[in-house]
């Protein structure tokens, strides 16, 4: 399985600490914001990751990662020219995945707790042709929302919408296959002038193709001021019980 992170965006919810800079460069705790979705790969026993960049300080954050060597990763790079999504991103990796299952992570998700290694093996064996973990939050507003039936089967996502039907939202981490690249193909632009990553999850709501899981430890977005708080905090807990592994950090050459 390869992985992919996303580093681009604009961050204007966390203006003025990113006028200058990158937000995935912010400082979570001990380390950048962006080493949190590289140890969450690393967790899963993926080697081959593209980060695809954007925005704000790109030649910071690939000096800052290099070749990933510090975290037991080949990290390779992708330039994405403006802030049009998290579906077209992962567009970008077409030629990276080639045959593979890949998994995806956002580069402002802050996940603490067990590794995920498990459900990427499944779903690289298994039958599904797409995933997400799910999560409960008190302001599903912010984010993609999940629709449940009456049996608490997920039967649709909706982007930010004014009115959530559920607490319950697919978090950053998205498993597909290289399929999804026509599916990516065929969307058109929402509302918002993005093309969606929630419509790449209906998609494969037929059919009974996408398995959905609930994340069990603590996970929180850092693309606000009280967000980067939180996730903070999370790291610090995790620091002071000893579950907090020490920042990967490259030798000065």
């Amino acid at each position: 399985m390869k992985g992919i992170v996303l580093a681009g965006g604009t961050a204007t919810r966390l203006y003025p600490l990113t006028i200058v800079t990158n937000k995935h460069l912010l400082p979570i705790y001990d380390r950048p914001m962006i080493y949190y979705p590289i140890e969450t790969l690393a967790g899963m026993g993926v080697r081959e990751v593209m980060v695809v960049v954007g925005g704000k300080s790109v030649g910071d954050v690939v000096e800052l990662l290099a070749d990933g060597a510090a975290f037991g990763l080949d990290l390779t790079y992708r330039y994405q020219p403006g802030p049009l999504g998290i579906a077209h991103a992962i567009g970008l990796a077409r030629d990276f995945v080639g045959d593979d299952a890949f998994c995806c992570v956002l580069g402002d998700n802050i996940l603490r707790g067990p590794a995920l290694a498990d459900v990427a093996a499944d779903f690289e064996t298994g039958q599904y042709d797409a995933g997400t973990l799910l999560y409960r939050v008190p302001d599903p507003e912010r984010f993609g929302v999940a629709e449940l039936d009456a049996d608490g089967r997920v039967v649709g996502f909706e982007e930010k919408p004014e009115q959530p039907k559920s607490d319950l939202i697919p978090i950053g981490v998205y498993f597909l296959r290289p399929d999804a690249f026509a599916v990516i193909d065929g969307l058109a632009p929402s509302a918002r002038g993005e093309f969606e990553i929630t419509d790449v999850l209906n998609h494969y709501i037929a059919g009974g193709r996408l398995f959905t899981r609930i994340y069990e430890g603590h996970w929180t977005d850092a693309g606000t001021v009280p967000s980067l708080l939180r996730a903070a905090a999370l790291a610090a807990e995790d620091d002071a019980a000893g579950r907090l592994s020490p920042p990967a950090i490259r030798p000065l050459s």
